[in-house]
């Protein structure tokens, strides 16, 4: 499961930064901004996976 998740993570991450270079490309503000949002979900996915693996026991 968690590798689930880290994955979709990742996934968020590439997504939103392709949305974010592509709305800076051709000029439109709001796909550049659900793309830093986008990208910001998958940062915040991951980092919370970090700290569960961070909490589990060995």
């Amino acid at each position: 499961m968690a590798a689930e998740k880290k994955a979709q993570a990742k996934g968020e991450q590439a997504e939103g930064k392709i949305k974010k270079v592509t709305g800076g490309a051709v000029g439109n503000e709001s796909l550049k901004a659900e793309g830093r949002a986008e990208k910001s979900k998958g940062d915040l996915r991951a980092a919370k996976e970090k700290a569960k693996d961070a909490v589990r026991p060995k």
